[in-house]
C-alpha cells in the first residue's frame, strides 16, 4: 500500500505532495488500475494531516481522471500514468549512484541540489 511522506518544510502545501507522491506512483508502476488508496483516515493516522487536506488531495486525482471515488469502499486507481517502473535498468542505475552518493558522504539536500542541476540540464523548462 502507498506510504504518504509529508515533508512540512518543503514549502509545497500538503495536498500537493500527496497528490505528487500519487502521480509518482503511478509513474513507477507502484499503483495499477483497481488499486485502493489509503483512506483519509489511514493517511490522517500515518502523517498527522486534517483530513480535509487528503480529502482535497484526493478530489484533484479524481478530477485529473487519476482516482474514483467509490461510496463505501474506498477511491481506486482509474488509470496509470505513462513512466519507467521502479525496477527498470534505469532505476537501479539511480539508485546505485544515490547508494555511492550516500557513501561518499553526501547529504540529502547536496544530492537533490546536484540532480536537479543534472535534470536542468537535460529537460529545461520547455521540455515538461
Amino acid at each position: 500500500m502507498l506510504t504518504f511522506r509529508i515533508d512540512r518544510r518543503s514549502g509545497v502545501a500538503t495536498y500537493l505532495q500527496i497528490v505528487q507522491q500519487t502521480r509518482q506512483a503511478l509513474r513507477l508502476g507502484l499503483l495499477e488500475p483497481g488499486d485502493r488508496l489509503p483512506t483519509a483516515r489511514e493517511v490522517v493516522e500515518a502523517t498527522a494531516v486534517n483530513p480535509n487536506t487528503v480529502l482535497k488531495a484526493y478530489r484533484e486525482l479524481e478530477r485529473e481522471g487519476l482516482v474514483e471515488a467509490r461510496r463505501g469502499l474506498g477511491t481506486f486507481v482509474r488509470r496509470s500514468l505513462d513512466g519507467a517502473s521502479a525496477g527498470s535498468p534505469l532505476g537501479t542505475e539511480l539508485a546505485d549512484w544515490l547508494k555511492r552518493a550516500r557513501e561518499a558522504g553526501l547529504d540529502r539536500d547536496v544530492v537533490t541540489a546536484l540532480f536537479n542541476s543534472a535534470l536542468d540540464q537535460e529537460f529545461p523548462e520547455g521540455d515538461r
